[in-house]
């Protein structure tokens, strides 16, 4: 099931009437906004903003793999492995961000979209191994395979792999420069992949309706907004918003920084008791924060804590997909909002939420 939010426009006549009356309370403005055009040049598009920063990223470190975006899909029961190969063909087609690569064009970077593109789908066959190792086999394939590097300037910046552990097992592997894609579009690839399998195994036509709009409309409409005015009064916003801030939070890390970031991390999982969650609701509905907010507020005391710092900077990924047009894409829109809290004169956590 999908996360994502869905767009005022799927609700009801009613409830769209409801939310206007309740935002209107609130002196939020939802009148309809003017869509983002279908580009008209035929001229290679410029980068979005996000795509430009990893395409710099590139230039510095060419070739590396901390870019990759690893998929690993687990298939049970009978598969139509040609279903399966028409719809990332079909996957491919809906969406251009795909079929594209990054040159360099009159000293800027540019998206040079393949009118057409055929993704290979190799299938590796486990089922002559013992069956203790076919696991192991599994996760060092899939370990390879995301850490093969992409060239920008070749395309496909997307890799398809099937393993086939069992007679009725299989594993997809897809594997998706970030330059392309962000957590959002996985969310598209995995809905439209299931609808596209599910009609095509069954012999019917893909039963999505083509899209409105491509990435690349969306990166021309950016550069447009910024060009008329937009980025310099942002640019202003953020200037004064980090003014002074530090360059980095001392944490008491037990080795040295090293001199060039290396990107061996790691993620803690863990799970909040039922009875702790629900106080922390509590707690937020109270404040009028959201969950999110409480959240982050502990996160930041326990950096205070640690550091004694009291101007701390926490960067969080925000999804950037704030109209509706692009909601159906694949690409990269995710950025980096910095988040800066003052921790001075020892505030109680209610406080520390009000600011």
């Amino acid at each position: 099931m999908s996360n994502r939010p869905k767009p005022v426009t799927s609700l009801s006549p009613q409830k769209r009437k409801l939310l206007s009356l309740l935002l209107k309370d609130e002196q939020v403005n939802i009148a309809p906004r003017q869509v983002i055009p279908r580009r008209s040049d035929a001229s290679p598009p410029p980068l979005s903003f996000a795509q430009e920063q990893l395409w710099f990223l590139e230039q510095l470190l060419p070739g590396n793999v901390y870019y990759n975006v690893p998929i690993v899909i687990r298939l049970s029961g009978q598969l139509n492995v040609s279903a399966l190969a028409l719809s990332l063909h079909e996957l491919v087609r809906r969406h251009e961000i795909l079929r594209t690569t990054f040159v360099v064009m009159e000293d800027r970077p540019a998206q040079v979209i393949a009118a057409n593109l055929i993704l290979s789908l190799p299938m590796i066959d486990l089922q002559e191994m013992p069956e203790l190792e076919r696991g192991l086999a599994v996760e060092r394939l899939a370990a390879q395979e995301a850490e093969k590097p992409f060239d920008l300037k070749q395309s496909p910046l997307l890799r398809a792999t099937l393993l086939r552990p069992g007679k009725r097992e299989h594993v997809l592997l897809l594997t998706i420069h970030h330059i392309v894609c962000d957590g959002w579009s996985l969310d598209v690839c995995h809905q439209e992949l299931g609808i596209l399998y599910a009609a095509f195994s069954s012999g019917k036509p893909s039963p999505l309706p083509e899209l409105p709009l491509q990435y690349a409309d969306f990166a021309v409409w950016q550069r447009q907004q910024w060009q008329a005015g937009a980025l310099e009064e942002q640019l202003a916003y953020w200037r004064q918003q980090l003014a002074g801030a530090p360059s980095m939070l001392p944490l008491p890390v037990d080795h040295p920084r090293p001199a060039m970031l290396t990107f061996q991390g790691a993620i803690e999982s863990f799970t909040l008791p039922r009875p702790l969650f629900t106080a922390l609701q509590k707690l937020s509905q109270q404040e009028g924060v959201t969950l999110y907010m409480t959240l982050l507020a502990a996160c930041k005391t326990m950096l205070y804590r640690y550091t004694g710092q009291e101007d701390i900077v926490v960067g969080s990924p925000i999804a950037g997909r704030n109209r509706s047009e692009t909601q159906e894409l694949i690409g990269l829109f995710i950025n980096m909002l910095a988040l800066r809290t003052n921790l001075s004169g020892n505030p109680t956590f209610r406080e520390l939420l009000k600011r």
